[in-house]
């Protein structure tokens, strides 16, 4: 009984259902449901206050715009950038000692870096003045003014650290990104990688300026030659990470080239990181010229730099009237690589299209 009732029920619910349709297609046909409006007459439409309707104009132009994102990559990345207090003032800081060191040689009253000063009356050397209201920095203990040799010093350093920066940049760029791209030089490139990294970078160095004549050529063919591999290797698992990735892939289903994946698909996902390393190459270079004018293999005497003027001073460090020597320079190296490592990390942070809104 109870599964007879059942079926009666379900029979009528779709009986029931069936009518609505029914009901529903008839109603479409009529235009749908009636309902009851009433007309205005002629006289009730002209009562009605113009002042309450607007005519509407056409304007071509305005039918033309359509909405759009004024968003821009590196204007969000200035923008975001310019935020870090710190930042901002070191590399207005860095921006005019750079300036200053450029043009320092052209200002009234400057000496030579490589002049060596006299006593007008007596003739003999300046040695190891303290610095007073002439020379501002002292001299050294063969009579130089300091003040001129530390930005000559410094000009030659970041020469050095800007061509091997470039150098790291390019060379490591283009060999990373084929490395990690072409699945087909992969294993030749790592063992080739393989092989050089097992040999001590600073043994490479020293090799290099000893069988060399010591110059400024020197020195950056040195560096240019060791500095590259950690730039292709942090390019190549830069480039891993987003190979496979979907748009990647949709660009190599349509037939898209590999040149062309590389330079608009790949580098854009890497100036972030890309950028970083190469700030800090640059006080990295600085650093490794005063390790190799440390060991007795750096730039000559007759050239001024920053490597030479600390291992000069260092051997006065313990004369506490003398330490000026070592200061003056010291100094100069470590605000230029606080300020280049706090900037590329800044700038990092600021390129990154995720900080971006």
């Amino acid at each position: 009984m109870r599964t007879g009732w059942k079926w009666n029920f379900l029979c009528r619910k779709i009986e029931a259902l069936e009518e609505n349709m029914k009901n529903g297609l008839e109603m479409e046909k009529n235009g749908g449901p009636q309902r009851d409006v009433p007309e205005l007459t002629r006289e009730q439409i002209e009562a009605i206050p113009q002042q309450l309707f607007t005519p509407a104009s056409f304007n071509e132009e305005e039918a033309e715009k359509i909405s759009y994102s004024n968003y821009s990559y590196w204007a969000s990345t200035l923008k975001n950038f310019w935020k870090n207090k710190a930042a901002a003032v070191l590399i207005v800081a860095l921006a005019l000692l750079i300036a200053f060191t450029v043009i320092q040689p052209y200002l009234p009253g400057q000496r030579p870096a490589t002049l060596i000063n006299n006593d007008p009356d007596t003739g003999m050397h300046l040695r190891n003045l303290p610095p007073d209201g002439e020379y501002w920095f002292g001299t050294n203990d063969i009579g130089q003014d300091l003040w001129a040799r530390i930005w000559a010093g410094t000009r030659t350093s970041l020469f050095i650290g800007v061509v091997v920066a470039l150098s790291d940049l390019i060379a490591g760029m283009i060999l990373g990104l084929v490395w990690g791209y072409v699945r087909k030089v992969d294993r030749l490139f790592t063992e080739a990688y393989n092989i050089i990294s097992n040999i001590p970078q600073t043994l490479i160095l020293i090799l290099v300026s000893y069988i060399l004549r010591p110059s400024l050529s020197t020195i950056i063919i040195s560096m240019c030659m060791v500095g590259w591999l950690a730039m292709a290797r942090f390019v190549r698992n830069q480039v891993i990470f987003v190979r496979d990735r979907d748009f990647n892939l949709a660009s190599r289903c349509l037939g898209t080239s590999t040149f062309k994946i590389i330079c608009r698909n790949l580098i854009p996902q890497m100036v972030s990181v890309v950028s970083l390393q190469t700030v800090l190459a640059i006080p990295g270079a600085m650093g490794d010229e005063v390790f190799l004018t440390y060991i007795g293999l750096g730039l000559p005497v007759a050239i001024p730099s920053l490597g030479n003027l600390v291992n000069d001073g260092r051997v006065l460090m313990m004369s506490p009237q003398l330490r000026y020597q070592l200061i003056f320079p010291a100094a100069v190296i470590g605000f230029i690589t606080i300020a280049f490592y706090v900037i590329g990390n800044a700038f990092a942070d600021a390129s990154d299209p995720k900080n971006h809104v």
